[in-house]
């Protein structure tokens, strides 16, 4: 007959003292309290496993575990071996994931989905999204676990950033980090996602549009370009200037390799997959976009040739020519100008439109292919291509005249400027 244990009382475990040899206080159901001669005290549970071969756990050193927690942790491991498992193998695999998971910082799992969409992403994109959480993310969150992340540290990083007026940069990332919290989840590492649905949290932004001087602030541009007074190299001059005759957005002419032009054929065809709507959703057909261009474009494109044609790309970066010049490039060279705030690189896409419709009275739609802008349908496409190309030749010719025109001082800008 199994002998009966009187269970001990919190008195007896808190003055039971250090003797020569460790020994043991039982409280029933395997529990025990080990004193040892240096003082310490040691909850553990005796057990036998299925093989019949007995084994034990330790549950923490009193007082940092109470009698009270001892017996919750015994009774979790009597469950546990009455369902059929092993109490010690349980907690390996209990310990093992707590393991796991303070391995897998936020930084460790947002490096790894920045490597897993890598394929999917421009080159630009990619550098930009792992340098904002470099820059404003992980020094807040990249150390912690992912699973520990709560909603007030995710709002506390997000409020960082908008306290520096960057509200745009802060809803991004918290999109961002959504995605990253998501991907945790499907690879199996619990956590809250605490940047999902902080939808009224975040101040909102404000809609707006691209700063862009307009046709009657021209004039001085063009002089300001011509005079060079701030010493623009003379590739930056040239991406400048062909941003106004072209307007093609930033990303696809300083991103543009020179096997992309054909200067003896005349042909500049930008491949889908570098556009903007290079995405099958929008551009199911796989549309290149022709490049159409006056001959003082050429003429541009034929002189950097000499400068840069040894090189990959049009416009290569000053500090590094395996890369192509960076976005900022532009941005910094009308700052220099004196039109920060007042001009950006979308901005001569704005002012095109603008002025080629009012001044040149050319259709919407006409301009609107030259802007390479995503097509609602496969016919619209179609008919971009068999009706518009020829007809966005001529329009790119009257826009390089209009624009020589104003930098001439002719009075075109008042009187308007017909297209036939």
């Amino acid at each position: 007959m199994a002998k009966l244990v009187k269970p001990l009382s919190p008195v007896q475990v808190k003055n039971a003292k250090a003797k020569d040899k460790p020994y043991k206080l039982f409280d029933g159901g395997g529990l025990y309290l080990e004193v040892m001669p240096t003082g310490a005290k040691l909850w553990r549970m005796k057990f036998r496993q299925a093989n019949g071969k007995e084994n034990r756990l330790s549950f923490g050193t009193y007082p940092d575990v109470s009698l009270e927690q001892a017996r919750q942790r015994r009774e979790e491991a009597r469950k546990l071996k009455a369902s059929g498992l092993d109490p010690a193998q349980a907690k390996k695999e209990e310990k093992r994931i707590k393991l796991d998971n303070a391995a897998n910082t936020f930084e460790k799992i947002a490096r790894q989905w920045h490597a897993n969409r890598l394929g999917a992403w421009k080159e630009s994109t990619a550098k930009d999204t792992i340098r904002r959480l470099e820059i404003d993310i992980f020094p807040q969150l990249g150390a912690l676990p992912i699973g520990s992340i709560t909603h007030q540290q995710m709002i506390a990083a997000l409020r960082k950033i908008e306290d520096r007026g960057a509200h745009e940069i802060a809803r991004r990332l918290k999109a961002t980090c959504a995605r990253i919290f998501s991907y945790a989840s499907q690879h199996g590492i619990e956590n809250k996602n605490p940047a999902a649905d902080l939808k009224d949290v975040l101040k909102p932004v404000q809609a707006g549009h691209f700063a862009a001087i307009t046709a009657d602030e021209l004039p001085a541009f063009l002089t300001a370009m011509s005079n060079n007074d701030v010493r623009l190299y003379k590739p930056t001059r040239i991406a400048l200037r062909l941003m106004l005759l072209l307007f093609l957005r930033t990303s696809e002419l300083i991103e543009t390799p020179w096997s992309e032009i054909d200067l003896e054929k005349g042909e500049w065809i930008i491949p889908w997959h570098r556009m903007k709507r290079g995405k099958l959703a929008i551009n199911p057909d796989k549309t290149d976009h022709h490049v159409c261009m006056s001959s003082r474009a050429w003429e541009l494109l034929r002189e950097l040739h000499e400068l840069t044609g040894r090189n990959k790309w049009l416009f290569p970066n000053q500090r590094d020519h395996e890369k192509p010049m960076s976005n900022g490039a532009i941005l910094m060279a009308l700052k220099r100008m004196g039109y920060q705030n007042r001009m950006t690189g979308h901005g001569f896409r704005a002012l095109a439109m603008s002025t080629i419709k009012e001044r040149l009275n050319y259709r919407h739609e006409v301009v609107d292919r030259q802007l390479a802008h995503a097509q609602k349908n496969k016919v619209d496409s179609a008919y971009d291509r068999a009706m518009f190309l020829e007809e966005r030749k001529k329009m790119m010719q009257d826009w390089a005249d209009y624009l020589d025109a104003v930098e001439k001082g002719s009075n075109v800008i008042r009187v308007g400027f017909k297209a036939a």
